[in-house]
């Protein structure tokens, strides 16, 4: 009898074989293990505060199949926010949900290369006891937060680690803020040089990266407001305050951005100025080559014409007088596009 066909191996996208990318538990006091696998914790053991202040930080890769079946049966977390990874705005915002806050949060790919489209969305979930964070592809600031917590970094609160997580997010829009506005100054020192024809693109793609990441990155003040003036009873005014600071980062940083973006339409806007100003310069001298080429062609047009009483025809020197004809037009029509030409030209 044949053997049965193996397996074919589950792509598990750097995960487990439920999904998660890794998993940490902080506390009680400043500790902090690594969990290895999300079978090997209890059914019940992140749903509710641990009675020694220990809480679970638990980060999911949603592209491992595994990964939302998981969560549905043992997470225990509400249905909104499995509803918000399929339907809901993409808009970044922290709301409160119950007991529960419901975090949005727009960030950029590793593999991040000023395109619109690098931006990805997290979901995170925060509760008492635990920390649940889930997206599609990977991105730099949850990166970088488990790389501080690596490196000894052990939030003493669920808030404070969704705090460290959005500082992580503002300094990474900081970052493509700068890096963009570098890059617009340099555009900036062309186009006021004359070289404009070759940056139409890349001012186009920056300014819809810049509309976008403003669009999606822009906290909703609404739902923030409402949260901050009635959080959970386990969030502490120390954790609301966090809160507000993170928030007022994201502010400035936004503001730059818009300021960015403004900066972008006015360099677009003198770029098409200049476009149009070389156009109707090219566009004028074609017309005037166009005109000085009128007498010799009407002229050879009518001395062409097989009819008689052509002028000259009859005398030995007729093609020089056409010739003088000819050149004194066509010197009178430079003359007078010349007038005009130095008439438009910009005073010094």
């Amino acid at each position: 009898m044949a053997s049965p066909a193996p397996l074919a191996p589950t792509t598990l996208y750097g995960s487990d074989g439920h999904g998660m990318v890794y998993g940490f538990r902080f506390g009680p006091g400043p500790s902090c293990t690594v969990i290895e696998d999300a079978g090997l914790l209890p059914a019940d053991g992140f749903e509710r505060p641990a009675p020694d202040g220990s809480f679970v930080w638990l980060h999911f890769n949603l592209a491992n199949a595994a990964a939302e079946p998981w969560l549905r049966a043992h997470a225990g977390l509400p249905g909104d926010f499995f509803d918000a990874l399929h339907t809901g705005s993409r808009s970044t915002r922290i709301e409160r949900d119950g007991d529960t806050l419901f975090a949005v949060i727009n960030d950029v790919v590793f593999n991040f290369a000023f395109e619109a489209s690098d931006v990805a969305t997290l979901w995170v979930s925060v509760r008492a006891g635990s920390v649940v964070s889930a997206r599609r592809s990977p991105l730099r600031s949850v990166d970088r937060l488990r790389t501080d917590v690596k490196r000894g970094l052990v939030p003493d609160t669920p808030v404070a680690l969704l705090e460290h997580l959005l500082q992580h997010q503002a300094d990474e829009l900081q970052r493509i803020a700068r890096m963009a506005t570098d890059r617009v100054d340099d555009i900036e020192d062309e186009v006021l040089a004359g070289r404009v024809t070759q940056h139409g693109r890349e001012m186009s793609r920056l300014r819809r990266l810049t509309v976008r990441l403003q669009r999606l990155l822009a906290p909703e003040p609404n739902a923030m407001l409402r949260l901050l003036s009635r959080p959970p009873a386990w969030v502490s005014s120390a954790d609301v305050q966090r809160l507000q600071q993170a928030l007022d980062e994201f502010v400035v940083v936004l503001r730059d951005i818009g300021s960015l973006q403004e900066r972008i339409k006015l360099l677009q806007d003198e770029s098409s100025a200049r476009v149009a100003e070389e156009n109707n310069r090219s566009l004028f001298v074609l017309t005037m080559v166009t005109v000085l080429a009128l007498p010799i062609n009407l002229t050879s047009g009518l001395m062409g014409m097989n009819v008689g009483g052509v002028p000259f025809s009859q005398n030995s020197h007729g093609f020089w007088w056409m010739v003088a004809l000819i050149a004194s037009l066509t010197g009178l029509l430079a003359w007078l596009a010349l007038r005009r030409w130095l008439s438009r030209a910009p005073k010094k």
